[in-house]
C-alpha cells in the first residue's frame, strides 16, 4: 500500500478593500492571469462564480501547458471560495479563499492550496517556486483590487 502524500500552501496579504470587492474579483477566474503566473488564459462568464459552476483554464508549467477543468464548490460570500480539479502530476487540487474583516476598512485574504493525495512527494525547487509565486499573485491582487477601490 503507498503512502498518502498531502501538501498544503497558505499565503496571505492585508487589502485595503471591502471583503466582497476582494472575494469578487478572486472569485471570477478571468482575473487570474492578471495575478498568475501559470494562469494563461480563461474559459468561464466573466463574472465571480458560484457553487456548481465550472471553468477551464490552461495552465503553464516548466514542462509545457495544461487544461484544468475546475469546479467551484463552495461560495460563502463574502468570506469563502472554494474550486476543485485534478492532475496526474499533482493529484486532487482543492483552492480556497478566505477574506477576514480588518479594522480600517482593511481586509486580511487568505488563498489556500491543498493537494491531498499526491502521486508524489514535491521537489524542493517546486516547493520553493510555489511560495515565490504565491508572494508575487497575492502582492498583484493587492495591487489590483486597491486600484479598482481608488
Amino acid at each position: 500500500m503507498t503512502e498518502k502524500i498531502t501538501s498544503e500552501y497558505s499565503h496571505s496579504i492585508v487589502i485595503k478593500a471591502s471583503a466582497a470587492a476582494v472575494l469578487n474579483y478572486v472569485s471570477n477566474p478571468n482575473s487570474w492571469p492578471k495575478w498568475l503566473a501559470a494562469s494563461h488564459e480563461i474559459h468561464s462568464e466573466d463574472k465571480p462564480l458560484e457553487a456548481g459552476e465550472k471553468f477551464v483554464e490552461q495552465w503553464h508549467t516548466k514542462t509545457g501547458p495544461f487544461q484544468l477543468d475546475w469546479l467551484v464548490t463552495e461560495r460563502d460570500h463574502p468570506v469563502r471560495w472554494t474550486c476543485e480539479t485534478t492532475t496526474p502530476f499533482t493529484g486532487p487540487i482543492i483552492v480556497t479563499y478566505t477574506i477576514e474583516e480588518l479594522p480600517a476598512g482593511e481586509v486580511k485574504y487568505t488563498r489556500i492550496v491543498i493537494n491531498p493525495d499526491r502521486p508524489k512527494p514535491i521537489a524542493d525547487a517546486a516547493d520553493k517556486a510555489m511560495h515565490e509565486e504565491a508572494a508575487i499573485a497575492l502582492q498583484n491582487i493587492k495591487t489590483q483590487v486597491e486600484e479598482m477601490n481608488d
